[in-house]
């Protein structure tokens, strides 16, 4: 008798799952706040222009002029969408990497190698005092991304 209970028990419990599971989405790989960054849901990637000019300065150790680092946490802040921001600075990173003709573990400039421009460009949000989302909590604001190698 115990193990028709526990049976009926399970499968009600399967079934409610599986009902809240397709309310909310959770079959989408593109669901959450995230999702609205999306280009192919419309979103327009603003990748930071003025950013760029700020981050490959840092990287080679030279000095960022407060006007630069003024433009870029003001084009930061600009993005509504704090969701979108981070994937906005990797769009960025992305194009300079294109423009110079950079591979994996090559310097993208004289003395400024890709994953350190990687790290520089993620810690944006923290130098700029821009919110991002920060799930796990720990009040870093450094883009997620930074610990991935596809970037």
């Amino acid at each position: 008798m115990w193990m028709k209970t526990v049976f009926w028990g399970l499968l009600l419990f399967m079934l409610v799952a599986t009902t809240m599971a397709v309310e909310y989405g959770a079959r989408s790989h593109n669901s959450g706040p995230w999702s609205w960054c999306d280009p192919a849901t419309g979103y327009k990637v603003s990748a930071p222009t003025g950013c760029r000019a700020m981050v490959k300065l840092q990287c080679v150790g030279s000095q960022v002029p407060e006007a630069v680092l003024r433009d870029c946490c003001q084009q930061l802040a600009d993005i509504n969408n704090e969701w979108c921001r981070c994937g906005d600075l990797s769009s960025m990173l992305r194009s300079v990497y294109q423009e110079l003709g950079v591979r994996e573990g090559k310097e993208v400039l004289p003395g400024c190698r890709k994953e350190v421009m990687k790290l520089t460009a993620a810690s944006v949000p923290e130098v700029c005092k821009v919110p991002i989302p920060n799930p796990s909590g720990d009040g870093a604001g450094v883009c997620y991304w930074a610990a991935y190698p596809d970037v």
